[in-house]
């Protein structure tokens, strides 16, 4: 799996658990390994220069997810997906760190950047959460795939509960 992971935000990220949590997550998707991702963090300034222009709101927001070849994961009868470029994946720590003091389960900004690189992820394999049952079903996959990273880790406490909307 190549993902390159580009900090362009001039904040201090843990850059390696975002590459570990991406490939974890495309590896339990049943990516192809030789598919690439690329991740971007950046400021918030970037971001809403982002999430005007492509999705037309104001101010910044938490993920973005720009899909390249639409892969999708492989039918349960399929080894793997095929090969392919999945896209880009950008993410804002000063909203992560935000939305982390503000959740339920308050959290640390790195651990939203890793909620967040699953959600970009799920959203890159063409998962939405616009209706509810595509919801349930995102954010239940979500959830499984960073428990299963956390577990794997030795990681303590509750993991991060969803804060993307």
């Amino acid at each position: 799996m190549s993902i390159d992971v580009n900090n362009e935000s001039g904040t201090e990220v843990d850059e390696q658990a975002i590459l570990d949590i991406a490939r974890y997550a495309l590896a339990r998707m049943r990516i192809h390994p030789l598919s690439e991702l690329s991740v971007i963090v950046v400021d918030a300034a970037a971001m809403e220069q982002l999430h005007i222009q492509w999705m037309d709101l104001p101010g910044p927001t938490d993920v973005m997810s720009f899909p390249m070849d639409e892969l999708r994961p492989p039918s349960k009868d399929d080894d793997e997906s095929p090969q392919g470029l999945l896209g880009d994946i950008v993410l804002c720590p000063e909203v992560a760190q935000k939305q982390g003091k503000e959740a339920d389960t308050q959290h640390s900004m790195d651990e939203e950047l890793q909620l967040l690189t699953v959600h970009g992820v799920l959203h890159l394999l063409g998962y939405d959460h616009e209706e509810p049952d595509e919801k349930a079903e995102m954010f239940g996959l979500q959830a499984a795939i960073v428990d299963g990273w956390r577990a794997e880790r030795g990681l303590t406490g509750p993991s991060p509960a969803p804060t993307v909307s």
